[in-house]
């Protein structure tokens, strides 16, 4: 009796065993994203919610989040934030990225909101077309390949370049933890009152660059904690560093 009651406990032990291994190797296993022949369309939205003329922005840019072929990216500044409202999603970096990203992408001066579109300032991106966006304006292969994947509670990027193409002599570029869903009520300053909702917010960022001319592997370890409410996912971006222009991109959400 003994030895049976042993044997189905051993049993149920192993079953659970295996029951949660695969599991999580479902959950695991299902987090990788990769890359597609043809670069989607990078949009970098610079906002603010102390900015009135911002929100009209935030909504255009949350327009494109179910695009395939755009990956919308919004980066908040703080240099509102000593006018009346303090932006809980806005980073130092941003406004200094910003400012850098002067020297390629055409704009003279920062300013909000401001669209850049594959690496070029739009001004005028209200009244941008859909056909200006996205795999209309990608007919060649992009030149090198991105896998991004989750292991726990880091991030696996692989950056391979494709056979035959003609890689950029400086490749960098960056992995963005996102969240969509957010909401503020605004207390102060030109948006008092409001309520945004807003999408596609970087959390952090996370460079990265590489040399050489094979694929290389780069381990990345996020620390921005998750909203309740918000859905987060992961963008990788690679551009070539001297002119600021989008080579490839790959979003990676995984199931909670």
């Amino acid at each position: 009796m003994h030895a049976l009651f042993r044997s189905l406990l051993l049993y149920l032990v192993v079953a659970l065993i295996a029951t949660f291994a695969a599991e999580a190797f479902a959950a695991d296993g299902g987090c990788r994203a990769a890359s597609g022949p043809h670069a989607p369309a990078v949009v970098e939205l610079y906002t603010s919610e102390g900015c009135d003329s911002c929100p009209p922005a935030d909504r255009w840019l949350s327009a494109l989040k179910s695009r395939p072929d755009v990956v919308p990216l919004a980066f908040h500044v703080d240099y509102w934030d000593s006018l009346g409202w303090k932006d809980r999603f806005a980073q130092p970096q941003f406004a200094q990225r910003q400012v850098a990203s002067q020297r390629t992408s055409g704009a003279k001066f920062p300013y909000t909101p401001q669209v850049i579109v594959d690496g070029r300032d739009t001004p005028r991106w209200s009244a941008l077309p859909a056909a200006a966006l996205g795999s209309g304006t990608h007919v060649s292969a992009a030149p090198l390949a991105l896998v991004l994947e989750r292991q726990g509670e880091a991030l696996q990027l692989t950056v391979a370049p494709q056979p035959g193409a003609a890689l950029p002599a400086h490749v960098a570029g960056y992995v963005a933890v996102v969240d969509d869903g957010l909401q503020t009520q605004v207390g102060a300053g030109e948006n008092k009152g409001a309520t945004l909702k807003q999408d596609a917010v970087v959390r952090e960022l996370l460079p990265w660059s590489v040399s050489g001319g094979g694929a290389q592997t780069l381990r990345l370890a996020p620390k921005a904690p998750p909203e309740a409410g918000a859905t987060r996912h992961w963008v990788a971006v690679a551009t070539d560093a001297d002119t600021g222009r989008p080579l490839q991109a790959v979003s990676l959400a995984c199931a909670r």
